[in-house]
């Protein structure tokens, strides 16, 4: 759809540079998500122009355990320190399916992480890799604690539009909360594009300023064309029930793909959001005595079951722990990221081929 609609109109009229702000025909569709107005292009830059923007030396910024790589470099670039707080998997994980909601905030320990130097929070829901969709309640209990001590929350919703239980926006549960949100979507995500590198941030206008004033010296906007297609995708969405079917789909693979697990009585998160499932591969034991090369022997146990999969079985999954600090990667080294974003040829060849896991299960 959206490079059929890419026209020799359309061409012309963005082969010049875009404001900083990004295409003015983007902002009705992502105004009509009815958290802000004002927007930014490109998820990545727009996430280091946030924090370029607002941290110095010496603030603070809490991160949930696992968290998505890019957030560190980004923080600590303008000389931020980051507290990380873990989100805690299920007790009984190795031994049952259950769902995503089952990862836990230490609610106590979240509020001991906030003192006079937390300048900002970031969330992500869907959360990438565990697939959690932050229930209202969660929300508010975050928002008060932010409120309470005049933090900004940077609320990473790249999968919103890939949610099989009820999502809410943090930004939407209060106009006090919606002043402190600057919120991250992807136009790559949500239309399965994500070579284009088309992102946006959105947030009330005294906090867009700074945003805005760090992106102008990072990249100043992103490709004119691809953000045209993007305001294109996002009109004809809605009119073509684009959105639901995206949805159905994918929580189709999602469903089928897991059947495997099932059957091989593997216990896995049944995912709330997103297109990662974390199965749990503890029952799954390593060879004796098997060969890993130098980068990999010292590795904890998820990083070995990713070399082991890819070359007994073919199949390539990441794993976790490269998703925590080191402290608290333990928690993690059971469980492998597998993505269904895929054919459903390639994923019913993967199913296939993890069926050949059942020799080395206890």
């Amino acid at each position: 759809m959206l490079i059929h609609r890419i026209s020799d109109e359309h061409w012309i009229r963005t082969r010049r540079l875009l404001s900083l702000r990004g295409l003015m025909r983007v902002r009705p569709s992502l105004a009509s998500c009815k958290v802000w107005r004002k927007g930014q292009a490109d998820v990545r830059t727009g996430m280091l122009s946030a924090f370029m923007g607002f941290i110095e030396p010496g603030d603070e910024v809490i991160i949930f355990e696992p968290f998505f790589d890019q957030y560190i470099s980004n923080i600590e670039m303008p000389g931020g320190t980051i507290r990380y707080v873990p989100m805690v998997p299920p007790k009984d994980g190795a031994e049952r399916t259950s769902s995503a909601s089952n990862w836990t905030i230490d609610f106590d320990e979240l509020e001991r992480a906030f003192n006079s130097k937390t300048k900002m929070i970031v969330l992500n829901s869907p959360h990438n890799p565990v697939g959690k969709v932050l229930s209202k309640e969660e929300l508010t209990k975050i928002g008060d604690l932010c409120l309470k001590h005049k933090v900004i929350i940077l609320s990473d919703e790249v999968y919103d539009r890939l949610y099989y239980v009820p999502f809410t926006r943090i930004a939407t549960l209060s106009p006090e909360l919606a002043k402190i949100t600057l919120t991250v979507g992807s136009a790559g995500k949500n239309f399965y594009a994500t070579g284009w590198r088309v992102g946006y941030l959105i947030g009330p206008p005294e906090l867009i300023k700074y945003v805005a004033a760090a992106h102008t010296r990072i990249c100043y906007s992103s490709v004119s064309p691809l953000q045209e297609a993007a305001a294109i995708g996002f009109e004809e969405a809605d009119k073509v029930g684009f959105w639901d079917s995206a949805k159905k789909e994918m929580k189709g693979k999602m469903d089928r793909f897991c059947e495997v697990f099932d059957e091989l009585g593997i216990p896995y998160s049944v995912p709330e959001g997103g297109y990662f499932v974390l199965a749990n591969l503890k029952r799954v034991k390593l060879p004796e005595g098997y060969s890993f090369p130098d980068h990999v022997q010292d590795r904890p146990r998820d990083f070995k079951m990713s070399w082991f999969l890819i070359m007994e079985l073919g199949v390539a999954a990441i794993p976790p722990t490269e998703f925590y600090t080191e402290e608290k990667a333990h928690l993690a080294e059971d469980w492998m990221r597998f993505a269904v974003c895929k054919n459903d040829d390639i994923l019913e060849d993967a199913k296939g081929r993890l069926r050949g896991l059942k020799k080395y299960m206890a």
